[in-house]
């Protein structure tokens, strides 16, 4: 798994800045502002990042959906409610920042990257390989190392089909549903079904 790459702000001339003084590093990653490796509060990300790569060896060979549940609860430090079921293989880089609520359903060979939050209300259903990227680089090729993360948040009774990518900073509405393979770049409205590459409404429920 490649490091992860973090910095602080951009000023006026599109130049990173070294995060504010007296700023924690977790607040800043989930509020959108860019990061460097050379944080000085990078550790602190690192330290995470390692422990859910080795919690991640032991989720991807668990026995049952029980203890699935376990280490995946374990990862995102919060309890995965029993009426919620993944399937392994199940990837993430950090993990601290998955929110899973009731009764959702996530398919084999999910990616999370979840530096900049996923929230997955109830009643949501995930296909396998589906993508959820929070995490993006800035266009200028000498800052683009940097890190800057934008939240997912997947509304009650969604369904994201089979090999969906959602990129940072996108809510999936209420009951909407996502196409398989659709690659969606911006917020999908309650009660509509959206597919292609870009996303683009197909009809209403």
């Amino acid at each position: 798994m490649p490091e992860v790459h973090l910095t602080g702000i951009i000023n006026a001339n599109n130049m990173v800045q070294p995060q504010q003084k007296g700023r924690d590093i977790f607040d800043s990653m989930r509020s959108g502002q860019p990061f460097r490796l050379d944080d000085p509060q990078y550790a602190k990300v690192q330290e995470i990042v390692t422990r859910t790569l080795g919690l991640s060896a032991s989720l991807n060979t668990a026995t049952d959906v029980n203890q699935v549940r376990e280490r995946l609860g374990e990862i995102t430090g919060s309890t995965i409610d029993e009426s919620t079921t993944v399937f392994t293989p199940f990837y993430t880089n950090f993990g601290r920042f998955i929110q899973i609520g009731k009764n959702v359903f996530i398919n084999h060979a999910c990616s999370f990257l979840d530096m900049g939050g996923i929230t997955i209300e109830d009643n949501v259903l995930i296909g396998p390989k589906v993508n959820l990227i929070t995490e993006n680089h800035p266009l200028d090729p000498a800052e683009r190392s940097s890190l800057i993360c934008k939240p997912i948040v997947i509304k009650r009774n969604a369904w994201i089909g089979a090999a969906v990518t959602l990129l940072p900073g996108v809510t999936i509405g209420e009951n909407a549903v996502v196409a398989a393979g659709a690659v969606v770049t911006k917020d999908v409205p309650a009660n509509t079904v959206v597919g292609g590459i870009p996303a683009k409404h197909i009809r209403n429920i």
